[in-house]
């Protein structure tokens, strides 16, 4: 039973000795995280460290083997997928999941009536969903997206196709947002722009990512986990990880 607190003193999200193993391998090793409203923290390691499996256990894609995580004090460790994203939670993934021949506008409104039980009526104009408009101009306009609404996805950038899902990530109205890996595969201007984009999103949201590309990390973040063969190695500021020689040694490859 988790602590129950109000206001902003409940965490967002608390990990608490999270472990995973398939078969005899032991992926996550009692990792532990609490996430309060507007904290913008990053887990990095080298490839393999268990950085995903982590991210496929708090989304609910993959049962824990032990260990419990709560979603605003609510203990939601056997909850599926769908029930986390009520709760709260969104996350985008590293391959993009968009239709390059829709537009912009026409992605998100998908993207916002997905999520709702009526979803679309085939007899009905489209026109008739103010509602799910409204939400659609709105998103796009807070992410500085709206001068492309007409665009077609394939018509963008690599660049601008990533911060596109992150914005349809935000159709759920999360107040956790998951990123995995959002600047892979683009190039240093788009890196810039992502870390720029990232930053301007909603004070309140609480943001987790994983990333390889530190220029990001160290542009968003407050707080750094590093993951190592499946458990956390060491946590810190910006400035404490790039000053550890340990992280150094066994990821920054400067030991």
């Amino acid at each position: 039973m988790s602590e129950q607190t109000n206001g902003s003193e409940t965490p967002v999200l608390e990990l608490r000795g999270l472990c995973k193993s398939f078969g005899g391998l032991q992926a996550t090793r009692q990792v532990s995280l609490r996430m309060m409203p507007g904290d913008r923290k990053a887990i990095i390691g080298p490839n393999g460290a268990g950085k995903t499996t982590l991210f496929n256990l708090i989304t609910g894609i993959y049962p824990v083997s032990s260990g419990q995580l709560f979603l605003y004090g609510r203990d939601v460790t056997k909850w599926p997928s769908h029930r986390r994203t009520a709760m709260g939670m969104a996350r985008t993934f590293q391959v993009t999941h968009l239709f390059p021949k829709l537009t912009v506008f026409d992605n998100l409104l998908l993207a916002i009536n997905g999520l709702r039980s009526s979803k679309f009526v085939m007899w009905r104009f489209l026109s008739s969903y103010k509602d799910v408009y409204e939400k659609a101009e709105r998103l796009l306009s807070d992410a500085g997206f709206l001068d492309r609404k007409d665009t077609e996805v394939r018509n963008l950038s690599h660049g601008e196709q990533r911060q596109l899902e992150i914005v349809l990530g935000l159709a759920s109205d999360p107040k956790i947002l998951l990123l995995d890996e959002p600047a892979a595969g683009l190039s240093s201007g788009e890196t810039s722009e992502m870390a720029r984009f990232l930053m301007n999103l909603d004070p309140k949201l609480a943001i987790l990512l994983i990333e390889h590309d530190m220029d990001v990390v160290f542009d968003v973040a407050s707080q750094i986990s590093v993951l190592h063969f499946g458990e956390i190695l060491e946590t810190g500021t910006p400035a404490q990880i790039h000053a550890s020689a340990k992280v150094q040694e066994i990821y920054l490859g400067t030991g």
